[in-house]
């Protein structure tokens, strides 16, 4: 290690390396983790004493909405990347169903010049498949700043759907990052629209997107990805049969489902929450939710990302479902939520760092993130598994200014967010003010 003063030394905690929980300090300075181990007697700008705290490595939502340009109202890079850094997150990657979408070279400039000096926390975009820009993919996912492309097989914005096989074949012919897929059956949510129209409930939504149009979706997503020897990333998986699907095709699909889908469960979401609950895939029953948690502890699940996706109070509550907006925010209780179920016993601690940390990194192959190991950057997640705590309304950063699980008391909670090296976040104050700069990635690498 060099004689000169270190930037940042944490130390006391229970660290989460590759090798596993461990009782030493971790040394940072510019940007990256110089020293690990009894840092003593080394000399420092700051210190941080994480006596009884649990230090992991930095969080990275892979899956947030953050609605800017376009939707500013509801979020936007400022406000959403404060909600990020407030809840304990490091990384996250935005989704293309903004307005304009973002599936131009143009776009993709535009959202890294609105992030730069307004992120609280690093960043990249996914670039969005449509079936104008399929001929150009091969371009565009190697812009810097990008994360993957992103396909919708069901509704979203604009152009972004892709949803007849050949369309989806050309699209994987053209790409070597990892592609990642909204898998719902558009034809069949076409022809069964009339059940939520009829139903004027959102208790009808599971019935209306139902186990049939996630499935058909991800067998077709999956058959194609196999026979161009492509992979692809399946979000937001809701219903045990696609997990008992997935299961054999592990060699081309990675598997993500949410926090959501893990907590809540139909019908008593949509009784006590109503359009609050809506998102696209819906909240299932409670043998689905149960059969996620099969499916994360048999390993199928690669990772949890968040699917923020706010709306305003008013345009929840504004019109009679199916004419109301699908999603809600997640960004800020990701990390509390699973530390409960960690607490509940759903969840191992190595399963939450995996799920949260290093799955990211390895699936999207970024690099210098997701572990705490010499060379990487500082990025820490530190809470306090003890810690038990209400999720409040004024807590919240969103502009949404609203979440599911107000009232919600959970036990583990973050205290410290530190990017680069840099604390963004203590003791639920936010410090380092729009620090966030691009997430970087291995380069030259076919998505593993």
């Amino acid at each position: 290690m060099s004689a000169l003063p270190l930037d940042l030394i944490v130390s006391g905690g229970t660290v989460w390396t590759p090798n596993g929980p461990e009782r030493i300090d971790v040394g940072i300075r510019d940007g990256k983790i110089e020293a690990l181990g009894d840092l003593t007697r080394a000399e420092a700008a700051e210190r941080w004493d994480a006596t009884g705290l649990t230090v992991l490595p930095g969080v990275i939502d892979s899956q947030v909405h953050f609605r800017e340009p376009g939707m500013e109202h509801k979020e936007d890079l400022e406000s959403g990347t404060r909600a990020a850094a407030m809840g304990g997150v490091t990384s996250i990657f935005e989704m293309p169903n903004t307005s304009p979408t973002t599936t131009t070279v143009e776009a993709m400039a535009d959202k890294l010049a609105r992030a730069k000096g307004r992120a609280w926390t690093d960043h990249a975009f996914f670039i969005g498949a449509s079936e104008e820009n399929l001929d150009q993919l091969g371009t565009l996912q190697q812009l810097p700043g990008c994360c993957g492309v992103k396909v919708f097989m069901g509704s979203s914005t604009g152009s972004l759907l892709v949803e007849d096989d050949d369309a989806l074949r050309n699209l994987l012919s053209h790409t070597t990052r990892r592609v990642a897929v909204h898998a719902e059956h558009e034809p069949r949510l076409r022809e069964r629209l009339h059940i939520a129209r009829e139903e004027a409930h959102p208790r009808a939504h599971p019935i209306w997107r139902d186990v049939e149009a996630a499935l058909k979706a991800t067998q077709r997503i999956t058959r194609l990805a196999r026979e161009a020897g492509k992979r692809v990333h399946v979000l937001h998986i809701t219903t045990g049969d696609e997990m008992a699907w997935l299961k054999d095709y592990k060699d081309v699909a990675t598997v993500e489902t949410t926090p959501q889908h893990l907590t809540l469960s139909a019908p008593d979401c949509y009784e006590r929450l109503g359009t609050f609950a809506q998102m696209n895939p819906p909240i299932r029953d409670e043998a689905h939710r149960q059969a996620l948690w099969t499916a994360i502890r048999e390993g199928v699940v690669d990772v949890l990302g968040s699917d923020h996706a706010p709306h305003t109070r008013e345009e929840k509550t504004a019109n009679e479902y199916p004419a109301t907006p699908s999603g809600m925010p997640g960004v800020q209780t990701i990390v509390p939520l699973m530390l409960d179920h960690v607490a509940q016993g759903n969840l191992t601690m190595e399963r939450f760092v995996d799920l949260l940390c290093s799955g990211p990194q390895r699936i999207f192959n970024i690099e210098g993130k997701g572990r705490i190991a010499l060379g990487y950057d500082g990025d820490l997640t530190i809470v306090d598994l003890k810690a038990k705590r209400e999720i409040t309304a004024d807590w919240l950063q969103s502009k949404c200014g609203w979440s599911p699980f107000e009232g919600m008391t959970v036990q583990g909670w973050p205290v410290g967010t530190v990017i680069r090296g840099q604390t963004v976040m203590r003791d639920s104050e936010l410090v380092a003010r729009h620090i966030g700069e691009p997430v970087r990635f291995l380069e030259n690498m076919e998505a593993r």
